[in-house]
């Protein structure tokens, strides 16, 4: 009896399906694929005109702003002390290397008693002149005498007087067994060695005068009528707080084979940098206006920037941009959108494009 009910609604069912069958094939129409589901609901915003820093990228080295080279300047005397180091932070007067004094102290000695000498010799020329010009007057010496008092006088003051040349001249150089700070500075090198004769003008110590440094930094030629001294320079370090200083002067030559110009920024003493150190940073030129979009509407892949669009199916679409300057979270838009145009405003790094996507609103 089952078997004699299964077998009229089985051959009910395959009408059923021939008919429809041929209906579709009659009419020629292809039943629609059901849409792709959203995989993220986004929001889009648009690009706005922002006013943003002008900052101009350099790099460059730290170098001393002044440097002093101190040096011997008494000859053939033999060096016995030495009171400062590479590093050692001095002050102007202050002692940094002591020569052998003694022999130049016997030479000063020696002078001293040659001004007295000469000095006893003089007051005796000059009473003798005062006396012949008193007999002059009475006729007791003849013109000729008179003249020789007068002239023994005059080489007595002569002689008294490179005496004490001679007696200063010692003086100094014993004042120059002290080799003293020309300013205040930081100790950069030293070259003294105790026990060694140096001939004068040999360099014993190099200074950084009054500690302080400066950055030469290299900017690119077409951004050099931008710049002004007094304007504010970064350097950028990496791990540890940015570096500012001034800019103090820009070089008036421009180098050939790298096409850039030269800055000068003077920084802070308490910069804790290096001389010799290669850093990077900006220049602070004042500001101006700029298409920006928040980064986080900005994919970076493969090294180029996009924006992602949502096209008429609502699917997304990829476009290339150039970017700009940075100003906290906004971005400047160089060239590839308008102002006109809606982007997504987050979650890019969860879309690819052809993606489908649900728009919420717009911010």
């Amino acid at each position: 009896m089952k078997r004699a009910l299964l077998v009229p609604a089985g051959a009910a069912l395959l009408v059923v399906a021939f008919v429809l069958f041929a209906r579709a094939g009659t009419d020629g129409a292809v039943a629609p694929k059901p849409s792709a589901p959203p995989v993220l609901a986004v929001t889009l915003t648009r690009a706005a005109v922002s006013t943003m820093p002008v900052r101009i990228p350099a790099s460059g080295t730290v170098a001393a702003w002044q440097e002093a080279s101190v040096g011997a300047e008494s000859d053939g005397l033999r060096l016995v002390g030495i009171e400062a180091d590479v590093g050692d932070i001095v002050r102007r007067g202050q002692v940094l290397a002591r020569f052998d004094a003694a022999v130049v102290e016997a030479e000063l000695a020696e002078a001293r008693a040659s001004v007295a000498q000469a000095q006893a010799e003089r007051v005796q020329a000059d009473t003798n002149a005062t006396r012949a010009k008193r007999l002059d007057v009475r006729g007791a010496l003849s013109t000729q005498q008179v003249d020789q008092y007068v002239a023994a006088a005059n080489t007595a003051r002569a002689r008294l007087d490179a005496a004490r040349a001679v007696e200063a001249r010692h003086r100094l150089r014993l004042a120059q067994t002290r080799v003293l700070a020309p300013s205040d500075g930081i100790v950069t090198s030293r070259t003294a060695t105790v026990g060694a004769v140096v001939p004068a003008g040999t360099e014993l110590f190099r200074l950084i005068r009054d500690g302080r440094l400066e950055w030469r930094a290299a900017v690119g030629s077409a951004d050099l009528e931008k710049l002004a001294p007094g304007q504010t320079a970064t350097i950028e370090l990496q791990g540890r707080a940015a570096i500012r200083g001034t800019l103090r002067t820009i070089a008036p030559v421009i180098d050939a084979a790298t096409l850039s110009g030269l800055l000068y920024v003077d920084l802070p003493p308490d910069s804790a940098l290096r001389v010799g150190a290669f850093v990077r940073g900006h220049v602070d030129a004042g500001e101006a206006t700029a298409l920006t979009l928040p980064q986080s509407a900005v994919l970076l892949r493969d090294g180029f920037a996009y924006v992602m669009r949502v096209g008429p199916a609502s699917n997304v679409v990829l476009t290339k941009v150039a970017l700009g300057r940075r100003a906290g979270d906004r971005i400047e838009i160089a060239a590839g959108i308008t102002a006109a145009d809606a982007v997504i405003a987050s979650g890019l790094g969860f879309l690819s494009e052809g993606d489908t996507v649900s728009v919420v609103g717009e911010s």
